[in-house]
Parts: structure tokens; sequence; C-alpha cells
């Protein structure tokens, strides 16, 4: 039996937190762990106990946004670039990760005190 759209939209948004809070789990340095839409929409995000974060929630939504315009311009790039990884962003004190995955990105924040970000990603794109 085919499943309805209702249905592959739960099951969609079940593995997202599951992956979500697999990702959390890979290192004490992880911030944030969440999936946005192409629209730059949340769909599931974790918080990580204690850490303050260092934007307000319009600067979120702001983030958000401009990361899921750049996910979605570059598929157009995909045919003969190929299919964008990841795209990684650098402040000062956290690094922003995110995760091309369909009309799914991953986004996750990444305290720059961690020394072996290339190792967290290569476990996250194992979970993807």
């Amino acid at each position: 039996m085919k499943k309805t759209p209702e249905e592959k939209w739960k099951t969609l948004i079940q593995t997202c937190k599951k992956n979500v809070q697999i990702i959390m789990g890979l290192s004490n340095s992880i911030r944030y762990a969440g999936t946005i839409n192409e629209y730059g929409r949340t769909l599931t995000g974790i918080v990580r106990p204690g850490v303050k974060p260092y934007w307000k929630s319009e600067h979120i939504k702001n983030e958000f946004f401009l990361i899921a315009t750049l996910m979605t311009l570059h598929k157009v790039h995909a045919m003969s670039a190929g299919n964008l990884e990841y795209v990684i962003i650098r402040h000062k004190k956290i690094s922003i990760i995110s995760f091309a995955q369909k009309n799914i990105t991953y986004y996750i924040s990444i305290d720059n005190r961690e020394r072996d970000i290339e190792k967290i990603i290569s476990k996250i794109k194992k979970i993807i």
C-alpha cells in the first residue's frame, strides 16, 4: 500500500529527528543540530543543554533563509560541478556546517575549540 503525503512527511520528520539526535551525540562541541526546509523553515532542531545562543531568534530566521537559498541555488550547478556535499561558514567563535540532502538542509553549529571538525563532518555524512 502506498504512503499518503502526510505519512511520507511524518516519516521524514521522524528520520530527521533521529539523525539530529545522533549528530548531537557525536561531540560535546556541537552546539546545535537541526534541519531546515528549502524555504529556511525549521523542521527539527536541538540546542545542547546549557548552551547560550549567540544569535537572537530574528537573526536565526534570516540565517536559515540565507542557508536554504544558498543550498537551493547550488542545485543548479550540480549537473556541471557535481552535487554539493557541504558548506562550512567559520565565525570567530563557531563554525556552521550545512549539508544538502534533497529538499532538506542539515544545519550544525560547532564550537571552534573543536580541533577535528573534519572527523565530525565524516561521521555526519555517514548518518545522513
